[in-house]
């Protein structure tokens, strides 16, 4: 790899619920894992993203929002792939309460 080439494979969303649905179909494999879910303000822009793979290429799933996320959690429900921001962890046992965290930087170069 050369020092130009990036082992980050970079997928933007169009919607949130389209990323989300990433965090889904991981929890439901057979490994369950649930990607963690970060936010950051990169150059003026409002980022949540995800980062999946392993070693020789990891992907990064990223969406760039209008507002910084006002909740601490989103709720997704298992069933049905809606979601909703909360503030705290609920007792909907066919939902994964997914955590957002707060970054303050990182030394991913996102492609915007």
């Amino acid at each position: 790899m050369t020092k130009d080439e990036s082992p980050l494979t970079f997928l933007k969303y169009k919607n949130l619920s389209d990323m989300l649905k990433v965090i889904l179909f991981s929890s439901q494999s057979a490994l369950g894992l649930t990607p963690m879910l970060y936010h950051i303000t990169y150059k003026g822009k409002e980022i949540l993203f995800i980062e999946t793979g392993a070693l020789g290429g990891a992907l990064v799933h990223y969406i760039d929002e209008k507002e910084k996320p006002n909740k601490k959690f989103i709720e997704l429900r298992q069933l049905t792939g809606e979601y909703e921001f909360v503030e705290k962890i609920g007792t909907d046992t066919h939902s994964i309460y997914i955590p957002i965290l707060e970054l303050d930087s990182t030394s991913i170069q996102f492609p915007i």
